[in-house]
């Protein structure tokens, strides 16, 4: 029989189980529902008595006594007034005061009836009931306290009517084994209700333990980077958790119909990869292409396991590890950068001193060439040089910790002079535009490194974009006290599986391309309190247009210091 679906409305992490309950209440412990037990028990016997004792002295049986029945209804009353007004205390150590309202009182009325032998009838056996009570509700020593006292009743109403009809020995030994009979209940009872208590007790602990560990397990299935799918043998999905469901672009709002794999045709490949696992029995592991929307493909890597059923009524399910292979790559990026930063002391040494070797080999001989045309030369090594150093310079110091320092930059005046220099060496033309309303607003940015965030949204603008007119905006604005920079350009929108990964090292559409530019570009913005975001948006010059927009949010202000000084010189 197929499970019930899930409920997925309200829950990030969700079974087809039902809710954890919850926390239980003292009226749904074990022992109240004794103590419940006992005093339903009172009232009955209460009720019993009041009735039969009535019934025999209607017909006539026995003689009309109405203080018998006074006593039975005096005991019924007192019966119900405990049950309504009282709860039970646990069992300790110390004398209960509820003792007397329940236990005292079944002696007293029970005693009473025994001496007088009302209506002829052998009240002893009554006596179990507070015995009972007090063995399993109470402590040891009000359990044999009780048994105690009964037995004491018992011993005297024999010797009261040996009195009478002259045979002691006998009515003595009779009361002695049942006094011996209430010892042996009360101590075996007591025993049995302690056992169960601490039983109880490590129940609840074991169940709070079970509870914590489930917790803590959704907890850390939730926190997982890679997604966890859990399905039956009929592809109905039992669990997911939140980076399953970011995977596969499943909203929790989605109708149950939605649950079953083979239920959308991009899902199929891990149903077939489920039933593979369910065919055979073993682990399975996979790479598989989802095609989640038109022209939008998810490449995972996907493990299986079974899972034991606990029973025999239970069924076997499918665990099965989502693995976003960009998410692969991405770490071996990551690792890969890393290497590169425990080398980049030996890169700098050999790669430092052969530039500095070449430039000022070149510095010699410009001093000796006087021919226009070498003398260009010449100045084309020195700016390639020089513009090798600094990229040299740029990746190391990404590899080390440095003080965060920053000048403060007229952003409008920064950036029209750093785009102009930029159209000109890559004769851009009418494609650039710029669109600078920032009201004056001064960043907090280092000069030069600006200079290469700028170039590198340039340039990457520069590879996509179409040959119209103000195809990229350079554009800045103010606004809520943020001073923002915006590369815009019409180039087409990102596929949603690189923009997961689209700031990180190594990381490039293009095979030609390191994948460093971006990741400069984010590294250098956080070293100066900025952010950097990508964003499908449209064109900030109100055309409609949609594009690709890259936006930095500097730290700002908009006072100049006193007399017009400028905050720092700007390195060219």
């Amino acid at each position: 029989m197929a499970p019930p679906p899930s409920t997925w409305a309200n829950s990030t992490w969700a079974w087809d189980t039902p809710p954890a309950p919850p926390p239980e209440r003292p009226e749904d412990s074990a022992f109240y529902r004794l103590w419940l037990g006992f005093m339903m028990a009172r009232i009955a016997i209460a009720i019993t008595l009041l009735v039969l004792l009535g019934a025999l002295m209607v017909a006539g049986v026995a003689p009309m006594n109405p203080w018998q029945l006074g006593l039975c209804g005096t005991y019924l009353a007192a019966s119900l007034a405990v049950r309504a007004f009282t709860r039970p205390a646990p069992p300790g150590r110390t004398f209960d005061p509820q003792w007397v309202s329940t236990i005292g009182i079944d002696l007293v009325a029970f005693s009473t009836l025994h001496f007088l032998e009302a209506a002829s009838l052998n009240y002893a056996p009554l006596f179990a009931l507070p015995v009972l009570t007090a063995s399993v509700l109470g402590s040891g020593l009000l359990a044999l306290g009780t048994a105690a006292a009964v037995t004491l009743l018992l011993l005297v109403d024999a010797w009261l009517q040996s009195l009478v009809f002259l045979d002691p020995a006998a009515r003595l030994v009779q009361a002695g084994f049942a006094g011996g009979g209430y010892f042996l209940v009360a101590f075996l009872a007591n025993q049995l209700s302690q056992r169960l208590a601490g039983e109880e007790q490590a129940a609840r602990r074991s169940l709070s333990a079970a509870r914590t560990q489930g917790q803590v397990n959704e907890l850390v299935i939730e926190s997982l980077r890679d997604g966890l799918l859990v399905v039956s043998a009929d592809w109905r999905v039992h669990a997911a958790n939140p980076a399953a469901r970011a995977l596969l672009g499943w909203q929790a709002r989605e109708a149950p119909a939605s649950l079953a794999l083979v239920s959308r045709p991009g899902w199929r490949p891990l149903a077939a990869l489920a039933q593979r696992t369910f065919d055979t029995g073993d682990p399975q592991s996979a790479e598989l292409a989802l095609e989640l929307a038109a022209g939008e493909s998810l490449h995972l890597k996907v493990r299986t396991r079974l899972t034991p059923p606990p029973d025999a009524y239970a069924e076997t399910l499918c665990v099965m590890f989502l693995q976003d292979l960009r998410e692969v790559e991405a770490q071996l990026r990551t690792e890969k950068l890393a290497a590169m930063g425990r080398m980049s002391a030996a890169v700098a040494h050999e790669i430092r001193n052969p530039l500095a070797a070449i430039a000022q080999a070149n510095g010699l001989l410009a001093e000796e060439l006087t021919e226009p045309g070498q003398q260009q030369l010449t100045t084309l090594v020195q700016k390639n040089a020089q513009r090798l150093s600094q990229i040299v310079e740029e990746i190391l110091n990404l590899a080390r910790v440095q003080p965060r320092t920053a000048d403060w930059l007229e952003l409008d005046a920064v950036v029209r002079g750093f785009a102009g220099e930029w159209e000109r060496n890559a004769q851009a033309g009418d494609r650039l535009r710029l669109q600078l309303d920032s009201h004056a607003a001064w960043a907090a940015f280092d000069g030069e490194h600006l200079r290469r965030v700028l170039v590198n949204l340039l340039d990457n603008a520069l590879r996509y974009v179409s040959g119209a007119p103000a195809a990229i905006i350079v554009a800045t604005d103010w606004s809520a006290g943020d001073c923002r920079l915006h590369v815009w350009s019409d180039s087409p929108p990102l596929d949603a599986s690189v923009q997961r990964h689209l700031f990180e090292p190594f990381f490039s559409s293009e095979s030609r391309s390191s994948g460093l530019g971006l990741y400069i570009c984010r590294e250098l913005c956080k070293r100066h309190d900025a952010e950097i975001s990508y964003a499908r948006a449209p064109a900030p010059d109100a055309s409609g247009r949609e594009g690709n927009a890259f936006t930095v949010t500097f730290r700002t202000r908009t006072t100049v210091v006193p007399g017009g000084a400028p905050f720092a010189t700007i390195r060219a």
